[in-house]
């Protein structure tokens, strides 16, 4: 089992919202959803995966454990509880949300009770989001011949994350991009601009083709249902050594992270 390349990403969409974005992206041909429970919209999504018609098997729906129910107990009884709101027997990938370095649990403690849940049925993949390459040797170490199916990170134009990107494709552990539009700012972006044109595309879709052909999984999301169209089409468009080596010139490093909650992150690389 390997993590769709392209999916809907449902941060910050509660309510109505998410319930018409979520049915406006299955109608649309997305067939990967990604939530998490402090998204707070997992039943709203259950709902509409449940009324939408499309057979379970063609989904691949991701959740993410949130830091309040990393103690063993919680985390799968937590899970339970996320499947029974998203209608679900099990979810596809169930993710580690944030490592929490100075947390109450610690690591080996979280990664085994997820690598329990994944034996009990619960989900049929793990992984983690928001690790460093520390992180990621540790959680290898903590979890055996477990697979690690991916690392959400934050991944854009401006932030390019090159060392944790390069460590991953070593070791062989896939990425996953979140925020790869940079929250809209790609764009208002020249260099981006000047690609999309040179394409007949968006500066939205260079963005997400850069981020897949350097094979990473997107999960882009939008309340506009023309921009859910329009970011699939992303991957139709091949860009150039050019267009790539231009994009690489936009990396700014950390300074731009966008994601970044004090009590959580890990030291970044």
């Amino acid at each position: 089992m390997s993590v769709p390349r392209f999916g809907l990403g449902t941060f910050r969409l509660k309510d109505d919202v998410v319930r018409r974005v979520v049915g406006d992206a299955l109608e649309l041909g997305y067939r990967a959803i990604d939530t998490a429970q402090g998204y707070d919209n997992e039943a709203e999504i259950g709902e509409v995966l449940e009324a939408s018609g499309v057979p379970r098997q063609e989904i691949y729906l991701t959740t993410k454990i949130k830091p309040a129910n990393f103690a063993p107990d919680a985390l799968i009884a937590s899970l339970r509880e996320s499947n029974e709101k998203l209608r679900v027997d099990a979810v596809d990938l169930t993710l580690i949300h944030w490592p929490v370095p100075n947390g109450a649990v610690n690591p080996q403690d979280y990664l085994k009770a997820l690598a329990e849940a994944q034996q009990s049925g619960l989900t049929r993949g793990i992984g983690v989001s928001n690790f460093n390459i520390a992180g990621l040797k540790q959680a290898r170490e903590i979890l055996g011949d477990t697979p690690i199916m991916t690392n959400q990170v934050e991944i854009h134009p401006y932030l390019q994350n090159r060392k944790l990107a390069e460590f991953a494709q070593q070791e062989g552990i896939h990425l996953t991009s979140y925020m790869t539009l940079a929250v809209g700012k790609v764009m208002e972006d020249e260099v981006l601009q000047d690609i999309a044109r040179q394409h007949a595309a968006t500066p939205a879709q260079v963005a997400l083709a850069w981020a897949l052909q350097r094979g990473f999984s997107v999960i882009p999301s939008s309340t506009k249902r023309e921009n859910l169209a329009s970011n699939l089409r992303a991957q139709e468009l091949t860009l150039t050594e050019e267009d790539m080596a231009r994009i690489a010139t936009l990396d700014q490093g950390g300074a731009v992270r966008l994601a970044n909650p004090e009590s959580a992150r890990p030291d970044w690389d």
